[in-house]
């Protein structure tokens, strides 16, 4: 199955900074993936793990400070990343210019709608607390990390 997605057909969450490229279903079940903007100092995401998917992680512009297991490791233009299931990850735009990072979750469930309601957190239309109620439908679990909250 052939997936292609024009930048101009793409859809963009401008509060959160995400494009949406392709979804589960699209993709058969195989993959989804977005791209994401980090304003500098823009957390991204609190620690929080996936039970069934690896995440991967490719850096196009910026630098990307990224919390695997206990480890901070910082990211930078080029970088690639595979962070697999069961691992407590997080990240955030490190340094003082914007970041753009291609993500990529494999044997993921259907996230899309979990970045839409991302984005209306961002817009406060959407109570965080929400969030927590669909950690088993999206496979995003968030968990307490002593070593991010000490960076």
């Amino acid at each position: 199955m052939t997936v292609l997605v024009r930048a101009t057909d793409a859809e963009v969450l401008a509060a959160s900074g995400v494009t949406l490229l392709a979804d589960t279903p699209a993709t058969n079940g195989h993959l989804t993936s977005h791209r994401s903007v980090f304003q500098p100092g823009k957390e991204g995401a609190p620690p929080h793990l996936h039970r069934e998917a690896s995440e991967l992680f490719y850096v196009l512009t910026g630098n990307l400070r990224v919390l695997t297991g206990d480890d901070l490791i910082t990211l930078h233009t080029g970088d690639f990343l595979v962070v697999p299931p069961n691992t407590p990850h997080a990240f955030e735009a490190a340094g003082d210019e914007v970041t753009e990072v291609l993500f990529v979750l494999t044997h993921a469930k259907p996230r899309f709608d979990y970045y839409r309601l991302l984005e209306g957190v961002y817009r406060g239309d959407t109570d965080p607390a929400v969030l927590a109620t669909t950690s088993d439908t999206y496979d995003n679990h968030y968990v307490d990390s002593s070593t991010w909250a000490g960076r």
